[in-house]
């Protein structure tokens, strides 16, 4: 498993990621989500809805792996989105990424509508 996604793993034992479409969508609403991370083969709709909350709360928003990786990072079954709730755990997350080809990344700022 690559480096940033055994990094997923800690931050799950340190009880700071959530998954699943309704937490992380509550997580992005209350501003509790410091990093969004969708599969990267979620459906259309499903990268969409995504793309506008994030993109509405000013949450970055990281798309690539698969739903097996997501969920064997946090040893849990395939997991389509995952929101890290910790500013630590997401920067260092982004960082361990780097300018990995498997993903895109998105910042989102508060000049966005």
């Amino acid at each position: 498993m690559n480096n940033e996604l055994s990094l997923l793993g800690l931050a799950m034992r340190a009880g700071k990621v959530l998954s699943g479409d309704e937490l992380v969508l509550k997580a992005i609403r209350s501003q509790e989500a410091t990093l969004v991370v969708l599969a990267g083969d979620a459906s259309d709709n499903t990268q969409k809805k995504f793309r506008d909350k994030c993109g509405s709360y000013s949450i970055p928003l990281l798309i690539g792996y698969d739903r097996d990786q997501l969920g064997s990072s946090i040893g849990r079954d395939g997991r389509v989105v995952l929101a890290l709730t910790d500013k630590g755990f997401a920067e260092l997350f982004r960082k361990r990424m780097g300018n990995s080809s498997e993903v895109e990344y998105i910042e989102h700022t508060g000049a966005e509508g």
